[in-house]
């Protein structure tokens, strides 16, 4: 008789994630089997869970036609791998790993070019397939898992989606971020990560704007040069004498109209806007804005899957952004979403089965 293990499912969207047991899954071919340390809750889970995007005036990206129900949620998870297929190498029974979710289909141009994150049919876990909310996970190939040797899975965890989609993002930035500060729009979980990180690739530093007085609380002590509330009349002058005279790069990691505006309007001459947050709206574009200050707008979506490498291989030198981490047992799936969605989080949670 097969082991069973337990799972939390969305089974329908604005519906309370529901308990589950299934047969635990027993990998072939190249498949490999972790036993769950860690699953991260994400604010894209939050979408996954009211089952659309605002794209502002009213319209809506639905992911009804898109996603196959009932579906384990989780795409930030460690773990350690406990059964290996015929065909998998690579990997040795007993690492610690955490998963790549941003799985393709190996096939379009993006994949071809090492992008699977921008995969045109993508097949990622706890998105497309069963994800980490979880004891167990089966991930599909090795190529998917990086190891993490001595390195807390359950706060690296985090470091699939949150860590690895600030990193992305920053790189974008290029050589401004060891020039002079940048701004960061947004304290969540991953705001105070992008501290972290900007940090370990030897950034100037970041000011960060933030609505929740306990999230600029957060951000001040992971290392903010200044914190802003973007509610001030004033946000435009606090943002550029806390940078020292100029805004040339500009992170929003909240991806609203008014964040993305408010950035839009505050860049000086040459200045970047990397929008990764998709909170949703629409933005108010003076469009001779944009080629008068030589702007540069850009959309950061995850990473790849050589950028987790390369972020694993930095935190594995620097140790973890000081980010914190709220470890709850799995069976608070629901209760910690539910958090997440009501602005409740300080940082990260990460469910522990």
């Amino acid at each position: 008789m097969r082991a069973m293990m337990q799972c939390y499912q969305l089974t329908g969207f604005h519906q309370e994630l529901g308990r589950s047991e299934k047969p635990r899954p027993e990998p072939t071919g190249t498949e490999v089997l972790l036993r769950v340390a860690g699953a991260g809750v994400c604010h894209s889970d939050v979408h996954l869970w009211e089952g659309s995007y605002d794209l502002g005036a009213e319209r809506k990206l639905s992911f009804a036609d898109r996603l196959k129900l009932p579906l384990t949620l989780g795409h930030e998870t460690a773990g350690e791998v406990v059964a290996l297929g015929p065909d998998a190498t690579g990997i040795a029974l007993g690492a610690s790993c955490i998963a790549c979710s941003w799985i393709g289909c190996r096939e379009c141009v993006a994949c071809e070019a090492g992008d699977e994150h921008l995969c045109t049919a993508p097949r990622f876990l706890g998105v497309n397939r069963d994800g980490g909310y979880a004891d167990y996970l089966l991930v599909p190939h090795p190529r998917y898992l990086v190891e993490i040797g001595d390195l807390d899975p359950v706060a690296s965890a985090p470091l699939v989606c949150s860590g690895l989609t600030t990193y992305s993002a920053l790189k974008k930035f290029g050589p401004l971020l060891a020039r002079q500060p940048i701004a960061i729009i947004g304290a969540g979980g991953l705001g105070l990560i992008a501290l972290g990180i900007l940090k370990m690739l030897g950034g100037k530093g970041a000011v960060v704007v933030e609505l929740d007085p306990r999230k600029r609380e957060a951000a001040t002590a992971a290392g903010a040069l200044a914190t802003i509330d973007p509610r001030a009349p004033d946000t435009a002058t606090q943002l550029r004498q806390a940078l020292g005279g100029a805004v040339l790069g500009v992170l929003d990691l909240v991806g609203s109209g008014e964040t993305a505006t408010l950035a839009v309007e505050t860049l000086d001459k040459g200045g970047r806007l990397v929008i990764v947050g998709l909170f949703g709206g629409a933005m108010t574009l003076a469009v001779p804005l944009v080629p008068m200050k030589a702007l540069t707008i850009q959309g950061s979506y995850i990473g790849s899957p050589a950028e987790l490498s390369e972020l694993v291989a930095l935190v594995s030198e620097h140790g973890m952004p000081a980010t914190p981490v709220d470890r709850r047992p799995l069976a608070q799936a629901a209760q910690a979403l539910d958090d997440l969605r009501h602005g409740k989080v300080v940082g990260r949670v990460v469910l522990v089965p």
